[in-house]
């Protein structure tokens, strides 16, 4: 059923890469109704607070992007917060949205979800089949819980709950910090300052020959609205692109792109971590829906965004 563009829409997490592209496709689809928060304006672990907030403003649909994220460092560092956070967030936005009589709600998760070693690629059923990977277990431990309480709410109260799990994302308002970022901003922010720092190459860990997939935030924005629209069961779906590249592949191309003329060069004795990691899409596409941005183009968008927001440091 297509979205009332008039609706009452909270989007919770609208400042960060998943909020900020669903904000856009809701503008772009001409609803003119979102209910949008900053941290500052509402803390999500703060349960009075949210309550206060769904009684006053009664939304009808929820989109959960809001979390505290971070790579293996800071998992690593903070682990206690990684929980704790991540557990509040869900619990008081889901139960305010049941209390409140919301009529429908899609939570978003991660694909560390999965088992460390999970079938290739990894289907929706792998969940809770073999151990977490430890270095970010304390987050997907949390996000595991936000799946289970949407099924419980939509088993013992028939609260029309769904859960996506996307892939690696990139694109606009992507984190491109030099410790801190993921592979592929990395890769386009160290190419980009070889470029205009005239260097004559770039060193790159590891062999290039692990397989990613990396899924345009704005394709997931899509996915999400579509899911909306078009599910309500009880198993959480998988969003990718269904295309896997070579981290070799991925440099060279980000290398094209960002216009770097010198050598690329592989450091084999740094490690490649995981070999493969592949979401199976085949659920959400049998649903009808296909991403629509190659990978290339998507590349080209986020270093015209890259160059806007960061080009001038």
């Amino acid at each position: 059923m297509p979205i009332d563009t008039s609706a009452k829409i909270f989007v919770a997490g609208h400042r960060g890469l998943v909020g900020s592209a669903v904000v856009r496709k809701l503008h772009q689809l001409g609803c003119t109704n979102l209910i949008l928060r900053t941290h500052s304006d509402l803390d999500l672990t703060n349960q009075s607070a949210v309550d206060n907030f769904f009684a006053a403003e009664k939304p009808q649909y929820v989109i959960l992007a809001a979390a505290k994220v971070g790579g293996i460092h800071a998992n690593n560092t903070y682990p206690a917060d990684f929980i704790t956070i991540n557990l509040q967030i869900q619990t008081n936005v889901i139960v305010s949205s049941f209390n409140h009589k919301v009529q429908k709600l899609l939570f978003l998760g991660s694909s560390c979800i999965y088992p460390k070693f999970a079938p290739q690629p990894i289907p929706e059923n792998a969940l809770l089949t073999a151990p977490l990977e430890p270095t970010n277990e304390w987050y997907a431990i949390a996000k595991i819980a936000g799946i289970k309480m949407c099924q419980a709410y939509r088993l013992q109260h028939n609260f029309d709950a769904i859960s996506a799990m996307p892939t690696n994302l990139y694109g606009t308002n992507d984190n491109f910090h030099p410790e801190n970022s993921h592979v592929l901003p990395a890769l386009l922010r160290r190419f980009h300052e070889a470029k205009i720092n005239n260097l004559d190459k770039v060193v790159v860990w590891g062999t290039g020959s692990p397989l990613r997939e990396f899924l345009h935030v704005d394709d997931l924005a899509d996915a999400v609205i579509f899911l909306l629209e078009n599910y309500s069961d009880l198993e959480h779906v998988n969003v990718g692109s269904g295309k896997e590249v070579t981290i070799k592949e991925l440099a060279e191309l980000v290398k094209e792109v960002v216009g770097f003329k010198g050598e690329l060069i592989w450091d084999s004795t740094k490690p490649d971590g995981t070999p493969r990691k592949l979401m199976d899409t085949s659920k959400l596409v049998g649903l009808g829906w296909t991403p629509k941005i190659s990978l290339r183009d998507g590349l080209v968008d986020t270093y015209k965004w890259y160059l806007e927001n960061y080009g001038k440091q």
